[in-house]
């Protein structure tokens, strides 16, 4: 609570996994300040990239059904091209994709799609005209890095080589391999199986009174952007305060749409403590779950990212950030403890808590 008011967090909820159980969850502050609704860890709220952890799951399930390799070039399964201009003779692939390699960038159009409710474009028609040239959000130099796909070493910081749009990509493709909209796949494959049933992309498909109001806090004086109908407004507060967004969307949700709570999303968590399987449900191979921590991509793991924290203790790791949302999913490797925090505030200062968090228990 002392952190959360430092860091003017509205509210916050989290959870700690251990031994494949969840052992401990509480929630703290408010999932809605007007209506007074207390943050708990069954209120819903979106996730930012943690998402991108179940698109990597709905990927790799059809990868260890053998249908595609992840150093393919994805255009075999697109009716649309996607290459970088510069390097028209270069392959995207899979892998690249998974780790950020694919010298994918998120142009303009990405940041301009965000808009109150559900996406009104498919994600496919939004990626044909963004990788297609000559389509409405197409531009060369704004859409691609100056750097080939599966660039070795390190890569430039900025502009940086984390891409949404990428993972859209990888949301699309599951779709183009399993012949199955994606949303509909996730559902399928990875909700009911894992009991996940207050989870989903979309918000048509939830209870709305169970979803937190994504808040920024803006100081005295100060101007920040918000989500409202109207789209993306720059507010200032007078005396300083919290501001609430729309419960918005954009058309590249594979990226960063998933709607859960800290204990739906244990759940996935447990999986991959659990080498791919919860309460006798697998969802993912042991041998899948290896792939996916181990260092064979580009040097790190896929989607996930490996860190050393002070003390040497390692932690594999995915955040999430997004306006009035922050997030953080992880577990440490020495006794596999797992970690998810959501707070309905964005830039939330949520490595002070886990530190915390980690040196205590």
């Amino acid at each position: 609570q002392e952190i959360m008011k430092a860091h003017n967090i509205v509210g916050l909820s989290a959870c700690r996994v251990q031994d494949g159980e969840i052992i401990w969850a509480g929630g703290y502050g408010w999932a809605d300040i007007e209506s007074c609704k207390p943050m708990t860890p069954d209120v819903i709220q979106n996730i930012g990239s943690i998402s991108k952890t179940f698109t990597n799951t709905a990927l790799m399930q059809l990868w260890e059904q053998g249908r595609f390799k992840l150093d393919e070039d994805v255009n075999a399964y697109l009716d649309f091209k996607v290459k970088n201009p510069r390097f028209p003779s270069e392959a995207i692939t899979f892998r690249q994709l998974l780790t950020h390699r694919s010298s994918i960038k998120d142009g303009p159009a990405y940041g301009e799609s965000y808009a109150c409710g559900d996406p009104s474009i498919t994600l496919k028609v939004w990626l044909e005209e963004y990788f297609t040239p000559g389509g409405e959000f197409y531009t060369s130099e704004g859409n691609f890095h100056v750097w080939k796909p599966g660039q070795e070493g390190e890569l430039p910081a900025q502009p940086r080589p984390y891409s949404n749009v990428g993972f859209g990509l990888l949301g699309h493709l599951v779709e183009g391999i399993s012949n199955t909209p994606f949303s509909d796949y996730c559902r399928e494959h990875i909700f009911a199986p894992l009991g996940m049933t207050a989870t989903s992309w979309y918000l048509k498909d939830l209870e709305l009174s169970r979803h937190a109001r994504p808040y920024t806090h803006i100081p005295a004086g100060e101007t920040r952007p918000i989500m409202l109908p109207e789209g993306q407004t720059e507010q200032t507060s007078e005396t300083g305060g919290f501001h609430p967004h729309c419960l918005y969307s954009f058309p590249t949700y594979p990226d960063g749409l998933i709607r859960t709570s800290v204990l739906q999303l244990a759940r996935l968590l447990r999986v991959f403590l659990n080498e791919g399987a919860i309460e006798n449900k697998r969802i993912l191979k042991p041998a899948t779950v290896q792939t996916i921590f181990s260092h064979d991509h580009f040097g790190g793991g896929l989607c996930w990212a490996e860190h050393t924290l002070p003390g040497g203790d390692t932690i594999w790791a995915h955040s999430g950030g997004d306006p009035g949302i922050n997030a953080l999913m992880c577990f440490r490797v020495s006794d596999m403890a797992g970690y998810i925090m959501l707070s309905n505030t964005d830039d939330a200062g949520l490595g002070p808590l886990l530190m915390r968090m980690l040196k205590e228990v």
